[in-house]
Formats: C-alpha cells, sequence, structure tokens
C-alpha cells in the first residue's frame, strides 16, 4: 500500500488516497489488541467449558480476519451502495432479530442469537450500524424536503426495533440504539421543543421498563443496593486494583481463572489486570481518537445523509465501547454488551467492522461531481 503513487488511477490507487488511513491503522491496532487479548483471557475459560486452550482464539482470529476483510471492503462502497447495503442488511437483521422470539435459543435469560450452519448469530448487533445508515437517509430526506414522511418512516423502524430488544430483553442495545437515533436526530436539525420531548419520553420508557420488567428492575436494584450477584463486577473492581499502573504481567492475571465472561464482557478486567493503568488507557484513548477524528471528517462534508449517517455510525461506536467499560468499572449497571473488536464474539466483531467500514465509505475524499 505504502508504494502506491498519488498519480496511480487504478481502483485501489484512488480508494488509498481517498480512506481515512488514520482511522484504519486505529481500527488495525484494535484488531491486534483484540487478538492479544484473546491469548491472554481465553484459555482458562476454555478449560473451564472442557474446550482445547486454543478453541476461542482460533474462532476468534477467524472473526477478527473476516472483520478486517468487511471493513475494507465497505469502505471501497459508494455511498450509494452503503445505503442499499444498510437497508438490505437491516431488512434481514430485523427479519432474524424477530426469529429470536420464536426459534432463538436463551443465554443467561435472554433470547438474542438464532443458530445458523456453524455457529450462532446475534443478529441485534447487525441492527446498530444498518438502522444508523437507514435512518440517516430517510432523516436526510425530511430535511431536503420538509416533509414528515421520512422522519414518520424512521420512528416506525425504531419504534419496531425496540419492542423486539425489548422483548429479547436487551436492553443495553435499546439504549444505545435510542441515543444513536436522538443524535442523528439533532444532527438533523429537529426543532430543540422536539428534541426535548423526545428526551422526555425516553425517560419515560426507562421508567416504564423499570415497573413492567423484572429482568430492567433486577439489574437496577442490584445496582443501587449492592444486592445479589455482583460477583463479576466485584472481581473486576479487584482486578483492576492488581493491576496497578502497569500490570502484573501477560499470562500473570488470575481474573481469568474466575469470570466466567473473562473472554467476552470483562476482558477490560482482563486487560487491566494483566497491562494495567496504561494499556486501558491506550484502549480508551483509540476509540476517542476514532470518534472524535470521524466526527472532525465531518466538518469539511455538505451532503446531509452522510454526516447524518456518520454521526450515528460513530456515536453508536463510542456508546457501545463507553458502555462496556463504565459497566466493567461499575459505573452502571451490567449490559452484556461487548467491548468493539476486543471481546469475543463473532457477531459483534462482524457488525463493529460493518459499522466502521460504512463510515470509512462515507468520508471519503470524493470530487464534487462524484458526490451522491
Amino acid at each position: 500500500m505504502a508504494q502506491l503513487s498519488r498519480s496511480d488511477e487504478s481502483f485501489l490507487g484512488s480508494w488509498w488516497w481517498s480512506v481515512d488511513r488514520w482511522t484504519i491503522s486505529a481500527i488495525g491496532i484494535l484488531i491486534c489488541v483484540g487478538f492479544i487479548m484473546m491469548q491472554a483471557a481465553s484459555p482458562a475459560v476454555a478449560q473451564r467449558l472442557g474446550l482445547s486452550w486454543d478453541a476461542f482464539i482460533l474462532r476468534q482470529v477467524g472473526f477478527l480476519l473476516a472483520a478486517g476483510l468487511v471493513t475494507v471492503g465497505v469502505s471501497m462502497l459508494s455511498p450509494a451502495d452503503i445505503r442499499r447495503l444498510a437497508m438490505l442488511g437491516g431488512i434481514m437483521a430485523l427479519i432474524l432479530t424477530a426469529a429470536t422470539m420464536v426459534v432463538g435459543h436463551e443465554i443467561k435469560g435472554a433470547r438474542r442469537w438464532v443458530s445458523l450452519p456453524g455457529m450462532s448469530v446475534q443478529p441485534s448487533e447487525f441492527l446498530k450500524p444498518c438502522f444508523a445508515v437507514t435512518a440517516a437517509y430517510l432523516i436526510a430526506q425530511w430535511q431536503q424536503e420538509r416533509r414528515y414522511g421520512g422522519m414518520i418512516a424512521a420512528g416506525c423502524i425504531f419504534a419496531v426495533i425496540a419492542m423486539l430488544l425489548m422483548k429479547q430483553p436487551d436492553v443495553g442495545m435499546v439504549v444505545v440504539i435510542t441515543a444513536v437515533f436522538i443524535i442523528q436526530l439533532f444532527v438533523g436539525g429537529l426543532h430543540l421543543a422536539f428534541m426535548g420531548a423526545l428526551v422526555g419520553l425516553a425517560g419515560g420508557g426507562a421508567v416504564l421498563a423499570y415497573k413492567w420488567s423484572d429482568h430492567v428492575r433486577g439489574r437496577i436494584e442490584k445496582f443501587f443496593h449492592h444486592t445479589g450477584d455482583n460477583y463479576q463486577v466485584n472481581t473486576a473492581m479487584e482486578a483492576f486494583g492488581n493491576g496497578g499502573l502497569f500490570g502484573r504481567g501477560p499470562g500473570e492475571g488470575r481474573v481469568k481463572d474466575v469470570l466466567p465472561d473473562a473472554h467476552a464482557d470483562f476482558v477490560f478486567a482482563v486487560t487491566g489486570e494483566e497491562f494495567g493503568l496504561m494499556l486501558c488507557l491506550v484502549i480508551v484513548a483509540l476509540f476517542a481518537f476514532i470518534v472524535l477524528r470521524g466526527l472532525l471528517r465531518l466538518l469539511r462534508e455538505q451532503d446531509p445523509f452522510i454526516v447524518i449517517a456518520s454521526a450515528g455510525l460513530v456515536g453508536g461506536f463510542g456508546l457501545q465501547a463507553c458502555v462496556n467499560m463504565a459497566s466493567t468499572m461499575g459505573a452502571i449497571p451490567t449490559k452484556g454488551m461487548t467491548l468493539p473488536l476486543i471481546s469475543y464474539g463473532g457477531s459483534s466483531a462482524i457488525a463493529v467492522a460493518l459499522g466502521m467500514g460504512m463510515l470509512l465509505g462515507l468520508t471519503r475524499h470524493r470530487p464534487r461531481e462524484q458526490a451522491p
């Protein structure tokens, strides 16, 4: 890639000099960190489950390689093709998410997965990037024509998605998608009075969820009253304390031997114990860099669809990372949400890669005559 000349007018050359290479580099570093953390966290979990020590490592290598290819491949698409991909992918993900109510298998009290040949898939993961792009298109249509059809359609799609996710239940995903949708409406120019009403509705929905959902009420009461099973969070906090500034060293951590989700939702705790505060700060900086870099690139963008879609994609990426790290450190109730590109999981890795590929594809430098 480094040998490609700026005068190279081939498809590959045009892509390389128009895409944000800094963001691609940051994503690549996160993928490498994810591989390292799988080697650190997953062998102990695999052995507890009676699997070979490298079972999760081998799977995650495949997932991360696929994630890298998806990121690069999708980033080569035009904005129009990304919009079509998001709509088609969103329809498929919505159908599969609805199917979890009937044929999904239950894990830890939630029906979020469907079995496909050779693997289990969490289709709701793919709703995040696909809905962000689809909603952006509908909001942009409303912004340009000032007809409420697009806005109403986006709201209806959001309501269907939220209803399905609450049925699973997957409150963390509902929170992230709701926040992303509100961000997109704000960027799209919705009046502040309507924004206030939406925030109020979201708050009212949270109150109703607490009142009517035993799952939500149990999580919140355990968090505020420190009752029930807080074993994973308490153990994770001890791991951060044991790690200190520079960590106990690779392979020297103990939290992975006792935490059931050390390779998945609580991989950040393994990072803190074995590599210390310094690597944790590097990871936080990488996520912050990708988010800020994505937002800064929108300052020069004129197309409303690209601005709204990119804001939603980068916002969802950053929110997911914040939710995982905050819940691991006990700052918010646990959500069962992965740390993007670092936690174990094929659905999460591919879905995050899809969103990042869409972001890179939408924010590529293009001559004005090639703009969508």
